[in-house]
């Protein structure tokens, strides 16, 4: 169980989750995949979440939305 927020701006939505104390927005591209989006910064020090979690909660929100 992660926590996780719903962010709505004009005619779209982000979902906010917190990955080990690290807030990863996930966000729908044109083909309602979800995709990550990670703050710069947290790339360039190395703080990014693992790559497979990630993919999992971006497939886990596209069974539940798409």
């Amino acid at each position: 169980m992660l926590k996780a927020s719903l962010l709505v701006t004009g005619y779209t939505h982000k979902f906010a989750v917190d990955v080990d104390g690290q807030e990863v927005k996930f966000e729908p591209d044109e083909e309602r995949n979800y995709r990550a989006v990670i703050p710069y910064e947290d790339l360039v020090n190395g703080s990014g979440a693992d790559k497979e979690l990630l993919q999992e909660i971006a497939h886990t929100l596209e069974t539940f939305f798409k």
